[in-house]
């Protein structure tokens, strides 16, 4: 679908309900409480996305920022995952697992998506570190993965944030992560 959105039929059970309803029922050890936000609707979209974040084409996992903060240090994005994704094929025949190296790139997508809402410009943002990172369950076909990113700290030049991904009411992989500025984006592709 060009919308992004999983239809019922497509939904892996137990991933059904709305992302709300969902949240609210998500155990405690996640970065902040979700029960007390509106993740109903999409509140950026991935056109909005793709005017701060420079991720094109099938790197750009984000499929909507649902909340963010009203400073931009904390927020929380949505990856609807679909049978058509280009990993969906060989990682695994016959039991699709999202690899946990993109669920830590869409939580690194989400912390530069905070990180550049504070500049007029876009910059381009690497890695430089990842840290304490765990993988604590599934993500497949169907899913709806919500991505958590608070920061711990942020200047001009780099930011470092906790990021986390939730199905559910699980928790799929938690990290600390490092991103340094390379200077300013390119946009225009």
């Amino acid at each position: 679908m060009s919308s992004g959105q999983v239809t019922q039929s497509e939904a892996r059970p137990g991933a059904e309900g709305s992302v709300s309803a969902r949240a609210g029922e998500a155990r405690r050890g996640l970065l902040f409480d979700l029960a007390t936000l509106d993740l109903s609707k999409d509140r950026f979209d991935r056109e909005a996305i793709g005017r701060r974040n420079p991720h094109r084409g099938d790197m750009a996992l984000l499929d909507a920022v649902l909340w963010t903060s009203d400073d931009f240090k904390r927020g929380v994005g949505v990856w609807r995952v679909k049978g058509t994704e280009f990993w969906v094929p060989g990682h695994f025949p016959g039991k699709p697992m999202l690899p946990g190296v993109l669920q830590v790139e869409a939580g690194a997508q989400m912390s530069v998506f905070l990180y550049n809402s504070r500049f007029v410009r876009p910059k381009l943002a690497a890695f430089t570190h990842i840290e304490e990172c765990s993988f604590r369950g599934q993500v497949q076909p169907g899913d709806h993965l919500l991505i958590l990113a608070d920061e711990i700290k942020c200047s001009e030049k780099r930011f470092h944030s906790r990021i986390q991904g939730v199905v559910g009411n699980r928790v799929t992989f938690e990290a600390t992560i490092t991103g340094i500025a390379l200077g300013e984006a390119q946009m225009d592709a």
